[in-house]
C-alpha cells in the first residue's frame, strides 16, 4: 500500500497502456534465424554479466582477452533494444515519456515493458540475445588505440553478481573452485579495471566516495535494517568498462559527424567554488581559488580528505558546488570525468538517451543516415535530451524521497535511543547529523538550549556566545532520536548531553535563540 500510494502521488505507473500491450503481442519470443545469420555470431566467446543479486534487467555484458602484443581486447556488449523499439511506435512513445526506469526500495517502475526489460533484452545466461557490441583494443596504459562497433548475437556464459565476484577476487576458495573456468578472466578484468581507473585519475576525473544506503525489507515490505552498501572491486570493474565504452562511442559520434544525445557536465560557477573554499579552509585544507578550477584540483582535495571525519561533508559540499550533469544534443564535455567526449550507451533498457544513441549507431551501420535524416535526428536528439534530463531529475527525487520515507519507517520505533553520527551540514536553523548507516536527521537550533548559538555563514559553524562551543562540519556527535514524522520524511535529533528531551515550545533554563524565520525543513537534505 505504501508503494501504490507513493506511485500514485508521483504519477508513476508500473503498468503500460493498451497500445503498448498490443504492440508487444506482435514481437516474437524467439529471435528469427534470419536475424542471427545477419549478425556477427559471438556464441563461442566467453561473455559474462556482473550485476546486483536482485537485478533482472541485465543490459550489459563483458568479455576480455590479452592479445599477443600485450594489449587488451575488451568487449562491451549491450542489449540491442533499438531492434525491438522502433521510432514512432507506441512502445517508443511511452519510453520517451518515461525517460528512465525508477528504482524504489521495493519495486521498479520500468521504462520498457517486462517482456523486453526482463526478457528479450535481458542478457540472460545461455540465451541467444541481440546486442550492439563495442570492442576496444586498449594499451597497457589504458589508452584505446582501436575499436569496432557492430551488431552481434551473443550468449552469456555466466550470470555473476558483485558479491560473488568480490569473493572470488578476494581469495574465497569455495567460490574460486566453483567458478574455476572464469577465475583467470575475472583476474584479468580486475587488472584492466585498475589500469583504466588509474588513467582516469591521472587526467583529473573526480571520484566521489558517497556511502549508499541498502534498505533491507522482509517479505511484507517492512524495513528490517538499513546498512551502508559496500562498493567493491567487482563494482569498479563494471564501472570502468562502461565508462570507457561510453567515451569511445561518444568519440565515434563526434568523429563521424553523427547526431547524438551526449552526457555533459559543465564547469562549476565561481561563487560556489568560493563557498567550497570557505568550508575547507577552517578545517585545515588548502584549496587555491582561481577563476576556473580544474577537475584535477577537485580530485586532489578528495584525496586529501579521504578517511577524515569531514570527508562526507566536504564531498557533499563539493558536489553541490558543481553543475548538475545533464543530457544535450551538443557535445560540451564532461567536467567531472575530465572527458572531452561522453555519452550514455550502456543502459538502453533503463535510459532513453542510450536507446537514442543505439538507434543512431544502428542507422549508421545500415547506411541509413543521409543528410536529411541526420537533420531530422538532430531535432529528435534535442527533444530527447531535454525530456530525459527532466525525467532523470524527477526520478532522482522520487528514489531519494522513498528511501527517506523508509528511513523514517525504520527509525519510528526508536524514539529516545542514542545514536552516533557526523555533522554533515550546518545551516541557520541547526545542523544535520548522518549516522554510519547513512540515515540522517536534523538537530534544530531551538533544541540547543545550553547556550545562545549563532550561525557563522562564512565558516559554516554554529558557535555558542557564552561558552564558545562550536558545532562544525565533520564533528562526530552523539545524539538522541527525539521525533520522527514519516509523512514529512523528517527525523529530528537532540544532542546526547541534553539531560532530557525537550518538547517543542517547552521552556528551559538555558537561553534559547529567537528566530525571525521558521525552519521549513522537510527531511534529509538532498545530496
Amino acid at each position: 500500500m505504501d508503494i501504490i500510494e507513493y506511485l500514485n502521488e508521483k504519477n508513476y505507473s508500473v503498468e503500460f497502456n493498451y497500445a503498448v500491450v498490443k504492440e508487444l503481442e506482435n514481437i516474437p519470443d524467439i529471435i528469427p534465424e534470419s536475424e542471427i545469420s545477419a549478425r556477427e555470431n559471438l556464441f563461442d566467446e566467453t561473455i559474462i554479466t556482473i550485476d546486483g543479486e536482485d537485478a533482472k534487467d541485465l543490459d550489459d555484458a563483458v568479455s576480455l582477452k590479452k592479445l599477443k602484443n600485450g594489449n587488451y581486447l575488451l568487449g562491451v556488449h549491450i542489449a540491442d533494444v533499438s531492434h525491438y523499439v522502433k521510432e514512432g511506435t507506441a512502445i517508443d512513445d511511452e519510453a520517451f515519456i518515461r525517460g528512465t526506469s525508477v528504482y524504489l526500495v521495493d519495486t521498479v517502475v520500468p521504462m520498457l515493458p517486462k517482456k523486453l526489460s526482463n526478457g528479450l533484452c535481458s542478457l540472460l545466461p545461455h540465451k541467444p540475445r541481440l546486442a550492439l557490441s563495442c570492442i576496444m583494443e586498449i594499451l597497457p596504459n589504458g589508452g584505446v588505440v582501436n575499436y569496432e562497433i557492430k551488431k552481434t548475437v551473443i550468449k552469456t556464459k555466466y550470470r555473476m553478481d558483485y558479491n560473488t565476484v568480490y569473493k572470488i577476487l578476494d581469495g574465497d576458495m569455495a567460490q574460486r573452485e566453483k567458478y574455476a573456468e572464469i577465475v583467470p578472466l575475472l583476474e584479468l578484468m580486475r587488472e584492466l579495471a585498475l589500469v583504466l581507473r588509474d588513467k582516469r585519475c591521472r587526467r583529473g576525473s573526480i571520484d566521489f566516495n558517497f556511502p549508499e544506503a541498502k534498505v533491507i525489507t522482509d517479505e511484507n515490505g517492512k524495513v528490517t535494517d538499513i546498512v551502508k552498501y559496500k562498493i567493491t572491486i567487482a563494482n569498479k570493474i563494471i564501472e570502468e568498462f562502461m565508462l570507457v565504452a561510453n567515451e569511445t562511442v561518444a568519440k565515434h559520434l563526434i568523429n563521424n559527424d553523427l547526431p547524438g544525445v551526449f552526457r555533459i557536465h559543465e564547469e562549476p560557477e565561481s561563487e560556489k567554488i568560493t563557498r567550497l573554499a570557505g568550508v575547507v579552509k577552517p578545517l585545515g585544507y588548502k584549496f587555491k581559488l582561481k577563476e576556473t578550477v580544474s577537475p584535477k584540483a577537485m580530485q586532489n582535495l578528495l584525496f586529501e580528505i579521504t578517511g577524515s571525519d569531514g570527508e562526507l561533508a566536504i564531498s557533499t559540499i563539493m558536489l553541490r558546488s558543481m553543475m548538475k550533469a545533464r543530457y544535450c544534443e551538443e557535445n560540451l564535455g564532461h567536467y567531472g570525468l575530465a572527458a572531452q567526449h561522453y555519452c550514455h550507451f550502456t543502459s538502453p533498457i533503463r535510459r532513453y538517451p542510450d536507446l537514442f544513441v543505439h538507434r543512431i549507431l544502428s542507422m549508421e551501420l545500415k547506411g541509413e543516415l543521409a543528410d536529411e535524416i541526420k537533420s531530422a535526428m538532430l531535432v529528435n536528439a534535442k527533444r530527447a535530451a531535454l525530456q530525459s534530463s527532466e525525467t532523470e531529475a524527477d526520478a532522482v527525487i522520487a528514489e531519494r524521497d522513498y528511501i527517506d520515507y523508509k528511513a523514517c519507517e525504520f527509525m519510528s520505533d526508536k524514539i529516545g535511543q542514542k545514536f552516533s553520527g557526523v555533522i554533515s551540514s550546518t545551516t541557520s536553523f541547526g545542523f544535520f547529523v548522518q549516522m554510519d548507516n547513512t540515515v540522517e536527521g536534523l538537530v534544530r537550533m531551538v533544541d540547543l538550549d545550553d547556550d545562545y548559538y549563532e550561525f557563522d555563514e562564512n565558516n559554516f559553524v554554529l558557535f555558542g556566545k557564552r561558552s564558545g562551543k562550536v558545532y562544525k562540519i565533520g564533528d562526530r556527535i552523539d545524539v538522541i532520536l527525539s521525533k520522527v514524522n514519516t509523512e514529512l520524511k523528517q527525523i529530528d535529533f537532540v544532542p546526547y548531553k541534553e539531560k532530557q528531551i525537550k518538547k517543542r515550545g517547552e521552556k528551559t533554563n538555558g537561553t534559547r535563540r529567537k528566530h525571525s524565520k521558521k525552519s521549513k525543513h522537510k527531511g534529509r537534505r538532498s545530496k
